[in-house]
């Protein structure tokens, strides 16, 4: 007799910033990090698994809340084409984290709000799925681990590209030796938003650039950067020697303070690995639409390499070039399933299989993406910053949790 699938029931918990997506495609590689993923997300839940191939897992969201009114809860339903049926909208975060039909609650504000949102979350004993980049420093993202140790919940930090088949496929060819031993990656996450008086195409007030909401390249877009450097060159170290990284950035600052172009090189000396993650608003990684400039990533190793188109974030396809190949490649594709009843499928809904299964089985994080690798990359993100002189507002880097926040209750 099969068994049914295990179902969670989510909680999504903010629908403005991130709810805005672009439904396009063409407009998701231009705008997704400036709007972020709660549309898709959610409509990437109501996929159906077996479109994709799982069967032992399934999703169902049964509650969605917005800090400023029901209203605007309802308004989202009707943009991710989900029937009010058997929803509970709520007018405030608060209600949403502390209803007991809520399996996991789904963070999905900007960077700037993560801590308090979903600390409110932990301390209602909620499991907690928080968007990237977790944190605005290091010292919340261990707060936040803290706390879900302390109350005993699962908590995951948001990177969907990790649970990609292709980045699976990636990891398992370079810890199987296929490009020999691995000494650099290099990997680019890059938007071309300059305008034509020198100003870039966003409002000053826009998310991307504004410091208010931890706003700039680097925990918007050069997370992804450092993703590709963090799952090769850190995540796949034996963890007898986990080595943490050193870190050297060159940031160059936009007009409201936060940071439009940002390069940062991680040195791992006792493994004699580097990697170097770039990130800009000013120019695009894949200039043409087509990535007629070569791939996003390189991953490097003494027998050949393994090059990544992009977007860094949503890739699609790899190849290997083999050092004595002959000049041969090898090209694999990797497609995102789509489901064609709902005509969607953005590939967040391998995430949200991984919560999941990590919830069946009784588990508090990922292995694919533990808490202590979320702190680290934290850590490098802050170190990057603070050497190129970007400082945030005090209410968004405190680590003092305030269930009265305003970043909570969305009091202006």
């Amino acid at each position: 007799m099969a068994q049914s699938p295990h179902t969670v029931r989510w909680g999504i918990l903010a629908t403005g910033f991130i709810a805005q997506s672009e439904s396009t495609t063409t407009r998701l590689l231009t705008q997704w990090h400036a709007a972020a993923a709660t549309t898709v997300f959610v409509r990437d839940l109501l996929c159906n698994p077996a479109t994709r191939d799982v069967t032992d897992v399934a999703h169902k969201v049964v509650a969605v809340a917005s800090s400023r009114s029901k209203e605007s809860a309802a308004g989202f339903l009707d943009k991710v084409n989900l029937a009010p049926e058997g929803v509970k909208l709520y007018g405030s975060y608060d209600e949403l984290v502390n209803d007991p039909d809520v399996d996991c609650v789904y963070v999905a504000t900007p960077h700037s709000h993560h801590f308090q949102n979903a600390m409110l979350a932990l301390q209602a004993g909620k499991n907690v799925l928080c968007e990237k980049a977790f944190t605005v420093t290091a010292s919340q993202a261990k707060k936040l681990a803290a706390a879900a140790k302390e109350k005993n919940v699962f908590l995951m930090e948001a990177v969907w590209t990790r649970y990609f088949p292709l980045s699976i496929k990636i990891r398992e060819l370079v810890k199987s030796g296929a490009i020999g031993t691995v000494y650099r990656v290099i990997a680019d996450n890059s938007v071309g938003s300059d305008g034509p008086d020198g100003s870039l195409t966003f409002a000053d007030e826009h998310r991307m650039v504004n410091v208010d909401l931890a706003g700039g390249a680097l925990l918007d877009l050069g997370i992804y950067s450092l993703t590709w450097l963090f799952q090769i060159l850190y995540h796949l170290q034996p963890e007898a020697e986990k080595e943490t990284p050193q870190t050297l950035a060159a940031i160059q600052q936009y007009k409201t303070g936060a940071d439009e172009s940002t390069s940062v090189i991680v040195s791992f000396p006792g493994h004699k690995t580097q990697g170097i993650a770039l990130t800009s608003l000013r120019v695009a990684t894949n200039t043409d639409g087509k990535n007629s400039g070569g791939p996003a990533i390189k991953i490097q190793g003494t027998l050949g390499e393994i090059q990544v188109m992009g977007p860094a974030y949503r890739p699609t396809q790899y190849k290997i070039v083999k050092k004595d190949g002959d000049g041969q490649v090898e090209v694999v594709d990797c497609p995102i399933p789509v489901d064609r009843e709902r005509r969607f499928g953005m590939g967040m809904f391998w995430e949200a299989d991984e919560v999941a299964r990590c919830l069946r089985d009784g588990k508090k994080e990922s292995a694919t993406l533990p808490l202590s690798e979320s702190i680290v990359i934290m850590e490098v993100m802050e170190e990057a910053l603070k050497q190129g002189s970007v400082k945030y507002p005090d209410v968004i880097t405190t680590d003092v949790f305030d269930p009265k926040s305003p970043l909570n209750t969305g009091a202006r």
